[in-house]
């Protein structure tokens, strides 16, 4: 049973709490216009070329079996057309301008990385969050991987779209101790707008976790001009719920370009990261209904 992982992060203390291992897998039901990871949105193995760390040593045409990579006097050329992401040329770069996204890894290749940083995770009251893309979309190896953790008295915390049957949910339950929760829309359209899919299976699993009496904590990315006018909607929504869930706003910010760059993707998505007064005022609006920001 092996994963297909695009990143693991060490010492990661955004992910939940305490200081953690974020683990990234590969693979997302959702195609969020403003996506900061989208190296982890396709589920397959991908090469990506950071031209400006690039030192032209000239290694990585020798050993590409598909002569992918050209060195000409106009410098270093990456043809896509060749390249099948075999990996063979990220580790032989000295200057780390390539990067392979897609390692496939076993459960147990994965937990030894996790437990490298027990120690850490029980001073600080942290422990290891299985993040994305979506982590759900490789559900058996997710479950097995919670699974062994919990075995492992480690904390367990899954981030979350919430696009994917709630059966998966209900597979990882008892082995999952916080939910990082999106939620980026309650008016349908506007969600369809910002990543290409319905909300109502998202808004039906999040009250099914709820009704469950999990822990979740709901992370609202705030991008001006798409889902900013959202937030009364979502508070409206989010006090319905019972228990109220926690709640953190994520400002949106312009940091995924070098990587659409690096990966060849066209990327035309162009908003203004929020000024800190409107971060302010958004989340003012948040603890004045009594939500924890």
């Amino acid at each position: 049973m092996n994963a297909v992982i695009s990143d693991i992060k060490r010492f990661a203390v955004h992910d939940g709490p305490g200081i953690r291992t974020t683990v990234f897998f590969k693979g997302c039901p959702l195609n969020c216009v403003w996506c900061h990871n989208p190296e982890s949105i396709s589920l397959h193995p991908q090469t990506a070329y950071y031209r400006e760390k690039c030192i032209s040593c000239g290694i990585c045409a020798e050993v590409c079996p598909e002569k992918a990579h050209i060195f000409t006097a106009e410098g270093h050329i990456f043809d896509r057309s060749r390249c099948r992401a075999c990996g063979i040329c990220e580790e032989t770069c000295f200057g780390q301008s390539l990067k392979h996204y897609g390692k496939e890894m076993t459960v147990e290749e994965l937990l030894d990385i996790l437990l490298e940083d027990k120690a850490f995770y029980d001073q600080s009251g942290g422990g290891i969050t299985l993040s994305g893309g979506e982590c759900l979309v490789q559900p058996a190896v997710c479950t097995e991987l919670l699974k062994q953790c919990k075995e492992k008295g480690l904390h367990t915390a899954v981030d979350t779209c919430g696009f994917v049957p709630q059966n998966i949910f209900e597979r990882i339950l008892p082995y999952t101790d916080l939910f990082l929760y999106d939620l980026k829309a309650i008016d349908e359209e506007i969600h369809i707008q910002c990543t290409g899919r319905s909300n109502q299976l998202i808004l039906e699993n999040l009250r099914y976790l709820v009704q469950k009496h999990c822990r979740v904590e709901i992370r609202i990315p705030y991008v001006p001009g798409w889902n900013d006018k959202q937030l009364p909607s979502i508070i409206s929504f989010l006090r319905e719920l019972d228990p109220l869930p926690d709640v953190k706003l994520l400002p949106y910010h312009p940091f995924s370009d070098s990587k659409h760059d690096a990966l060849g993707s066209q990327n035309n998505f162009s908003a203004q990261a929020p000024s800190a007064c409107e971060v302010q005022t958004a989340e003012q609006l948040l603890s004045s209904l009594r939500i924890r920001t």
